[in-house]
């Protein structure tokens, strides 16, 4: 490969470095008193690394890095990686929003947790463009290994210690396996760019078993990174003792560099070889959709309840893709799932944003705890009704747009088990109706759970981001065209 850099491609990556590097330094050199500068230099770097991915889609030029002699590259600058790049630093935007009073106000090391976060986004980045196995498993643990310790920040809490070490195994078991089928991968290729595996698997009509079974392995690893079943066990522990603005990281960001990655490794490397991969994801899509639905339904913690949403969540992201054929299906399976993760981001980060808001004053999780919440809190609980109602893919909010998309695409494929698939997540999405409401119910039907409760103070930062997400579930709902576009563009 050529290795040649570009450092106009380059620039979201090397700005979100250098902002690392002075958070490090910046959290070793002020005093105690003056460590609320961390949250506000990690924030103005992830915006400042906005602009050159901005400048980049205005551009319109694909660029390609590290290139063999076919002019492949394993680093790729395009509107695919552009758009999940935007949507990764806008969530880590919102993170910040929901994380600088939680953690100034709390016992936590406050420089440390920034620098980690802000580790774990650059990994996104990374894997956005990454078109190699290598560089796609190094994005992938850059992203995991620092929310592996973010995950157990709480440190003398037992849940939080818990949730660390049980993301911590099966996210180094989950590696481990697919590290393995990685390496069968580039045995049988002889390259580890994803366009060679493609022309392999094209050129080899009866692929060998093996083959078929590096493949299952590599989607077992991505499995765990979306927390798909049967390896979303870690999810509900983990979600439930994690700090709240980690858990929304996690649910959003976390799962979305997940999905980049499998997305990617689907469509330009095993593609071909489409008997081999999507059995195994209509599986995936099917079983994540059923238990996450059940087992949410009979949650009383709406952080656990949160968390099972998001293994069903997960299920219907995979849909399209578990349906996906060649020539326009094609098209409108990649579509589908990119407009319903950017959609996803904005529903769930403004879901654990009210979370995080309520809880400031009833210091409690229990789906009980918001009875009432419609008289003392009537904003928070209109946005929380938002919320909930576009999970559920309500009109005229976000959700109902996503699930159009994802139909849509069940629609194109007319395959007998696309169809299957697509009366699975029918019956599914009025299941998730039943727990969404659930929570509205308390909110606006119950009497407040504590006598005489005032209303609750939302910190700036944190209004900032709640505002931000509601305003985008609105629009997009009202509007989706805007979305729309964006989903049409991000193809590879």
């Amino acid at each position: 490969m050529t290795p040649n850099f570009d450092f106009h491609a380059l620039a979201p990556e090397i700005i979100l470095s250098a902002t690392i590097v002075i958070v490090l330094v910046a959290d070793l050199l002020f005093a105690d008193r003056e460590r609320w500068q961390t949250p506000r230099i990690a924030t103005i770097g992830v915006l400042a690394s906005l602009v050159p991915v901005i400048t980049l889609a205005i551009d319109g030029t694909n660029r390609v890095m590290f290139a063999n002699a076919a002019g492949s590259g394993a680093y790729v600058v395009d509107p695919y990686a552009l758009t999940f790049k935007a949507l990764f630093l806008v969530a880590a935007y919102v993170t910040l929003l929901v994380s600088v009073d939680y953690i100034g106000e709390g016992d936590y090391y406050q420089g440390e947790f920034y620098f980690l976060l802000l580790t774990s986004v650059l990994g996104m980045i990374v894997m956005a463009s990454a078109r190699d196995l290598i560089t796609i498993f190094v994005a992938l643990e850059t992203i995991s290994i620092p929310t592996f310790v973010l995950a157990g920040w709480r440190k003398h809490d037992p849940k939080s210690n818990e949730a660390s070490i049980k993301y911590y195994l099966i996210g180094v078991l989950s590696s481990a396996v697919m590290l393995y089928g990685m390496s069968f991968i580039f045995g049988f290729s002889g390259s580890t760019l994803l366009t060679d595996i493609a022309q392999f698997a094209s050129a080899t009509p009866d692929v060998a078993p093996l083959f078929i079974v590096a493949i299952f392995l590599t989607l077992v690893g991505f499995a765990f990174k979306i927390s798909a079943v049967p390896f979303h066990f870690w999810v509900p522990d983990t979600y439930e003792g994690a700090p709240t603005p980690v858990t929304a990281f996690l649910s959003v960001s976390s799962k979305a560099g997940g999905f980049v990655a499998l997305l990617t490794v689907v469509y330009v490397g095993f593609f071909p070889s489409v008997n081999s991969w999507q059995p195994v994801l209509w599986v995936f899509a099917a079983l994540s959709m059923i238990v996450g639905n059940l087992v949410a339904l009979r949650q009383t913690n709406i952080v656990r309840m949160l968390a099972y949403s998001s293994v069903a969540q997960g299920g219907f992201i995979l849909v399209p893709l578990a349906v996906a054929q060649d020539g326009r299906a094609s098209a409108a399976s990649l579509e589908a799932v990119v407009t319903y993760l950017l959609i996803y981001a904005a529903m769930n980060l403004g879901a654990f944003a009210v979370v995080i808001a309520v809880s400031r004053r009833t210091r409690s999780a229990e789906i009980s705890s918001y009875a009432g919440l419609g008289q003392f809190a009537p904003v928070l609980a209109i946005l929380m009704s938002i919320f909930l109602f576009s999970l559920a893919g309500i009109p005229p909010l976000a959700g109902w747009y996503a699930k159009f998309m994802m139909f849509r695409a069940v629609l194109d494929a007319g395959t007998p088990w696309a169809i299957v698939l697509g009366v699975i997540a029918a019956v599914n999405s009025v299941i998730a109706f039943f727990y969404y409401t659930a929570v509205v119910r308390q909110m606006w039907f119950k009497e407040p759970a504590i006598e005489g409760t005032r209303s609750v103070e939302i910190p700036t930062a944190l209004g900032v981001a709640i505002a931000i997400c509601g305003a985008t579930v609105v629009v997009i709902g009202v509007y989706p065209q805007l979305f729309g576009r964006l989903g049409e563009l991000a193809r590879f």
